[in-house]
């Protein structure tokens, strides 16, 4: 194992002062609204934005948070100052466990994985695998370092995460992704298809055959023209669409712009707090949101080691050099699994997912959304342990004694 040490979460009490006064003077602007059309309601922001300063304890949150098992490494790229990577790294007790990284993405971190860690923990007493989980908080995220040069795109990302596993020891793993994490961990098997064996993702982005493959070609049409998809399909077609119209202004900003709106987020936490709190309701399947909730999650931007302007810039890194996000990564020599929540922000036909690699596992779940994870922790921890347990499809795809 390579130099890993352990890590605590300790923010200065002076950026704490900071938030509360800034939280004091700020001003909510009295905007028209209809419901959600516009974005947040003023009167949800000014009332978390309340919570958050007279109620939320930063402290005892973190003293929570430091009850996870953390630690630290130095990470080293071609062409990048050697930088800090942070991580959860939950150990099983058992010789046969499965090393299984998850991954997360915007405006996540490295705390969504806090609601599966106790079920996985105990899935081998349940008849199940046994897993030790890594998840990392991606650099430019949480309490990872801030990279200073341009340059740090999905390859990067998916070359650190590499990185970390083989630091750590796992020759051979297998991988959790959802956002950022779908194109990280699908170009993390691209890249290294001997390591990562397998690769579980609950967004998948599939792309439909080219004319170069005639029979799935004609298929394809057939179906597409002749509205052959099931109701889920359709759901999810409808979704993205809806998406694309009225959802993707976040988007193209933070591809093009990240600086402009990243001094105004690192400036205004009530700033943050809308722009965060927008897509944690928007992109979920009712879930019910506390102000505490709401508060830890956007806190982690508000303190992270690098800043929260820092966590935009993999979007425009993203579509530039040799290795860009994109929907259609194919890794054919690996085992793949799919998990389905219907209030995902898009879905693409299954069919189409199925031409991403060696599919072994598919699951339509009934309810969820975005943030699977934290909406619905017994169903993703189920999918894993079924699709890596006794007759699952990876099962055995790992080998824990490479």
């Amino acid at each position: 194992m390579g130099n890993v040490l352990p890590y605590r979460i300790d923010v200065p009490s002076s950026e704490i002062e900071w938030l509360n006064q800034r939280l004091l003077t700020s001003k909510v602007p009295d905007l028209f609204e209809a419901d959600w059309e516009r974005g947040p309601p003023t009167e949800d922001v000014k009332r978390i934005s309340k919570y958050w300063r007279e109620e939320f304890s930063w402290r005892s949150f973190e003293k929570r948070l430091n009850e996870l098992p953390q630690y630290e490494t130095t990470v080293t790229l071609g062409g990048f100052k050697p930088f800090q990577v942070h991580f959860i790294h939950q150990r099983s007790k058992s010789p046969d466990a499965i090393p299984l990284i998850f991954v997360h993405g915007w405006p996540g971190s490295f705390y969504e994985v806090s609601r599966i860690l106790p079920i996985l923990a105990k899935s081998e007493q349940n008849g199940g695998p046994a897993f030790h989980v890594i998840a990392p908080s991606l650099p430019n995220f949480g309490f990872s370092s801030r990279i200073d040069s341009p340059g740090f795109g999905i390859r990067q990302y998916a070359e650190t995460c590499h990185q970390l596993m083989q630091i750590l020891g796992y020759k051979q793993y297998a991988s959790q992704g959802g956002d950022w994490g779908s194109s990280i961990t699908l170009s993390m098997g691209a890249f290294h298809p001997e390591s990562l064996r397998a690769i579980h993702l609950n967004l998948i982005a599939g792309v439909p055959p080219a004319p170069a493959s005639p029979f799935a070609f004609i298929s394809f049409l057939a179906t597409h023209f002749l509205n052959w998809y099931s109701p889920k399909e359709i759901d999810g077609l409808k979704g993205g669409k809806e998406f694309q119209e009225k959802g993707t202004g976040y988007f193209e900003i933070q591809k093009t712009r990240p600086n402009t709106i990243g001094f105004a987020l690192a400036d205004s936490p009530v700033g943050l707090l809308a722009w965060i709190y927008d897509k944690l309701v928007s992109w979920t399947d009712s879930y019910p949101w506390t102000p505490q909730e709401v508060c830890e999650w956007v806190s982690l931007y508000c303190f992270s080691r690098a800043g929260p302007a820092a966590s935009l810039v993999i979007y425009h890194e993203a579509s530039k050099g040799d290795w860009q996000s994109r929907a259609g990564i194919s890794v054919p020599g690996t085992k793949m699994g799919f998990s389905y929540f219907p209030k995902e922000f898009f879905s693409t036909p299954r069919a189409s997912n199925r031409r991403l690699g060696d599919v072994v596992f598919e699951k339509e779940h009934e309810a969820g959304g975005h943030f699977a994870a934290w909406e619905k922790p017994e169903l993703l921890a189920g999918d894993l342990c079924a699709m890596h347990g006794e007759g699952g499809g990876a099962h055995g795809a790992v080998d824990v004694s490479a």
